[in-house]
């Protein structure tokens, strides 16, 4: 009986692995390799997108299948991202297989758009079709009236039937593919236990479920984005993650947004610390305990800070959109909470004092969690003094000293631009243009030896940068709504100035 037991227990070891448990956060250096023909294993991975409701149209007799468009959590006009999953089935030898899963993303916003694609090269690809045609251009049957878009050719209707369902349905504006490991393993481990038929399957990983939720919800509901490399490293129980960031940008609230729902799904429970001010707790609790419908959203968002002729872009559309992504994860089981820790009537060292004070007394009262505090980058620094104030003692400063685990990541982009305001004679607060370097497209975070000179222990990068206006400039309902309920968008022309 226990030279059974270990025959089984070998078998297993040899599907799923004996190592120590990897973390579902981190990035995998290796492909997982089924110990079983292609035909006898690819029925199993069928049968998973499946039971995880990702439906699939599938190439029958070559091991390939696509699955359908599936919106990024909280997906809006501001977002606009969505994902599907091409899996190809591979043979390693005779007797094993493997998977290749390639997660495709497509967007609305232009950061993912191919270089050159508005330029004309000479060549059309329509039907021959003039553009010069009129409503009675012989080339278009002698009347074009009734015709939509008759300049199309036969890939750019395949581009538009591939297209995404959703509020920006047809003309994306760009798209990418990336092969992505951690869902290769997921797949992986979920599969081979089945093929062992092992009575001792490892179980699924546990998403953080919200104590007021019933049930605990499936990880493979939710749609976190590509996964964030370096993630793994960070997202633990008791650890304090500060990030530094240049406000303005779409790209750092998204960032955050695929932070939280990553590690939710995980099964690390968040809170998220906003730079906002005190004033505005009871608002973002009530908003994040709603319905998100349209009167919760005026009740959010017919507040002062909102309102501000000096608009920072701690109140942009992004930001108002991330709470709206916050609210959906919740709203769904999982168990995300906020605060926020601005003292805007404070100046200076005192403002510090305010700052580190409201966010040590919120990780104190629950050690429990994984704490993500997003701030401008003067206050997440970590070391005494700035460049005008040897003496200045940051919020991050404060923190690290009464708090074991507090790591400090600075933002890194690449070059495009933010909605940032600026002295000169008088502030004046506009789109500007934001100057860094390109380290390719994919979220990540990367933590050093050690802490630099400004008190960073790594970076956390976004990619292109992308300005994102007020939120009122929209309204005062949800942003991307076309809510005119106020404040209407104003002109404000184009101004551009380097960031450094």
């Amino acid at each position: 009986m226990r030279s059974r037991f270990q025959a089984v227990l070998l078998l297993v070891c040899g599907l799923v692995g004996c190592a120590a448990h990897r973390s579902e956060l981190e990035i995998p250096d290796r492909e997982a390799i089924y110990d079983r023909p292609l035909e006898e294993m690819w029925p199993e991975v069928r049968q998973f997108f499946t039971d995880n409701h990702l439906p699939y149209r599938e190439d029958k007799g070559s091991m390939v299948l696509e699955t359908e468009w599936r919106e990024e959590f909280g997906g809006s006009k501001v977002s606009g991202y969505w994902h599907r999953y091409l899996v190809l089935g591979k043979r390693e030898s005779p007797t094993k297989s493997k998977l290749w899963i390639v997660r495709i993303t497509k967007s609305a916003n232009k950061a993912l758009s191919r270089a050159g694609k508005e330029l004309d090269w000479g060549t059309s690809r329509t039907l021959g079709m003039d553009v010069s045609g009129g409503e009675d251009d012989p080339k278009l049957g002698g009347n074009t009236e009734g015709v939509e878009d008759p300049l199309i050719s036969v890939e750019d209707f395949e581009d538009r039937f591939a297209a995404p369902r959703g509020e920006n349905a047809f003309y994306v504006e760009s798209g990418q593919g990336t092969r992505d490991l951690v869902m290769e393993w997921k797949v992986f481990r979920s599969v081979a236990p089945k093929l062992a038929k092992a009575e001792n399957a490892p179980k699924p990983v546990q998403v953080a479920k919200a104590p007021s939720a019933k049930e605990a919800p499936s990880a493979m509901a939710f749609e976190c984005g590509l996964p964030i490399i370096g993630l793994a490293k960070q997202a633990k129980k008791g650890a304090v993650l500060l990030l530094g960031e240049m406000h303005g940008t779409q790209e750092v609230p998204r960032f955050l947004a695929q932070t939280v729902c990553q590690a939710l799904v995980a099964g690390v429970p968040v809170t998220v610390g906003l730079e906002l001010p005190l004033e505005s707790q009871t608002r973002v609790d009530t908003f994040l305990d709603s319905a998100g419908t349209e009167e919760d959203w005026l009740k959010l968002m017919d507040a002062p800070f909102w309102r501000s002729p000096y608009p920072d872009g701690r109140s942009s559309e992004a930001v108002a959109n991330m709470l709206e992504q916050l609210r959906q994860l919740r709203s769904r089981g999982l168990d995300v909470e906020a605060f926020v820790f601005d003292h805007p009537k404070t100046q200076g060292q005192e403002r510090e004092k305010a700052l580190a004070a409201t966010v040590r007394h919120q990780v104190e009262s629950a050690k429990d969690r994984f704490y993500v505090v997003l701030s401008g980058n003067i206050h997440a620094r970590t070391r005494q003094g700035l460049p005008w104030d040897k003496k200045y003692q940051p919020m991050g400063y404060l923190l690290k000293d009464a708090l074991d685990d507090v790591t400090a990541l600075d933002m890194a982009y690449n070059s495009g631009s933010a909605w940032i305001c600026a002295v000169d004679n008088k502030l004046d607060c506009g789109i500007r243009t934001a100057k860094g370097k390109d380290n390719g497209d994919r979220f990540f975070m990367y933590q050093w030896g050690g802490t630099n000179d400004s008190g960073y222990d790594g970076v956390f990068y976004v990619g292109p940068v992308n300005a994102s206006a007020p939120a009122v400039h929209r309204g005062l309902g949800r942003p991307g709504a076309d809510d005119d309920s106020g404040y209407p968008v104003r002109n404000e022309g184009t101004s551009y100035a380097s960031v450094r």
